[in-house]
Order: C-alpha cells, then structure tokens, then sequence
C-alpha cells in the first residue's frame, strides 16, 4: 500500500499510478510527489537518492519536478525508517570504540 511520509494515510490512487505533482495527502495536507514519498529516496545515498540521473531536490518534504519519481509502498516511510541518533551512537562506538 502508499502511503504519505507524513501521517501513514494509504494514498488512494489507482493501481500503478503515481500522485500528481500538486496533490496533497486528504488526512495531513502534505505533498504527496516528494522525495520522501518516493523508492529512491534513501537517506544513506549520495544526495539522499538512488537516482544519478535526475537533479539533486533540496527540500525532500516539498513537491519537486523528479520525471522518475515513484511511489514508494507500505512500510518505506523514511521519516519513521531511519535510527534513533542513540542507536547510530552506539554501533559506532561497537565498531570504533
């Protein structure tokens, strides 16, 4: 299911489409064609996507121009899905000492 990054609301759209670049979340209001809505979204990657073709977004909460942006399904939720700052802490000094 796909869902906003925001609020977790299953975006209603039909099968294998993608939100419109001005369409918001009808719980929360949000932006729906974010980077944080999106399968390439990956916080660990060079520029937070996994794309090398498309221009670096600056705001990954704000509606962009991405041509390959895709909805990414339940469960990828980047806000949610990344550590707590502790946790990173703490396997860093596993590692490092």
């Amino acid at each position: 299911m796909k869902e906003c990054h925001a609020c977790g609301q299953a975006w209603d759209g039909s099968p294998g489409s993608q939100p419109g670049r001005d369409e918001t979340c009808v719980k929360c209001g949000s932006d729906m064609h974010v980077c944080l809505n999106c399968r390439l979204h990956d916080p660990s990657a060079n520029r937070e996507c996994t794309s090398i073709s498309t221009e670096p977004v600056k705001n990954k909460e704000k509606r962009n121009f991405c041509e390959e942006f895709m909805m990414a399904g339940s469960g990828k939720s980047k806000v949610d899905a990344s550590p707590p700052q502790g946790d990173m802490e703490k396997k860093w000094k596993d590692i490092f000492g």
